[in-house]
């Protein structure tokens, strides 16, 4: 009798530890459900790089000084989008530029403040004259027919590479205003 209680006691604690193994596996699991549901999450909310896109990205070649990248940027998406920033490993530094008239009527670029915005399911358009990526400190020369990997980072922390190829292109000869060429401000546009 005592072997058979021992069995059945035996049995009971088994069971119990068996179903607790169980019930914990099931929480262990749904707590990593709710973790990958918030990376599912985090990553569902970081999709304004899925939904944009740059139809014929280019960059004008350069020896070195500065250059400017152009292209359509293109929002597939419902919600607005707005690009901050940009960076490519043949700049030691980039800003997002736009031209507007100056003080003395002459065509002046300067960084935009608030950056590009591309409306829902809109475009915006980079190009010489206009908006653009303004390529400051190239680091090395740019060829044309070149590849050149550009990074833009957008409002919501994601992302976009873009590879825009290197072309000539005899208009918008930048040039820097000021008594120092290192200077980073105020540049007119002689093109």
């Amino acid at each position: 009798m005592k072997n058979s209680r021992m069995t059945s006691l035996l049995a009971a604690v088994a069971l119990t530890a068996l179903l607790g193994g169980l019930s914990a596996c099931g929480e262990d699991t749904s707590s990593t459900s709710a973790a990958d549901e918030s990376t599912a999450s985090a990553t569902t909310s970081s999709t304004q790089s899925a939904v944009l896109s740059i139809e014929d990205p280019w960059i004008k070649v350069a020896e070195d000084g500065m250059t400017g990248a152009f292209g359509k940027l293109v929002n597939s998406g419902d919600e607005d989008i707005v690009v901050t920033a940009a960076s490519s490993e043949v700049a030691s530094m980039m800003e997002l530029h736009e031209t507007t008239m100056n003080a003395d009527g002459e065509m002046a670029m300067s960084p935009i403040e608030g950056g590009f915005v591309i409306p829902a399911g809109g475009t915006h358009v980079l190009e010489p004259g206009g908006d653009h990526l303004m390529v400051m400190g190239v680091t090395r020369p740019i060829a044309a027919g070149e590849s050149v990997v550009i990074t833009l980072t957008l409002e919501d922390g994601s992302t976009l590479e873009v590879t825009a190829i290197g072309k000539n292109f005899a208009g918008a000869n930048e040039e820097y205003v000021g008594d120092d060429s290192s200077d980073m401000g105020e540049m007119s546009d002689h093109s």
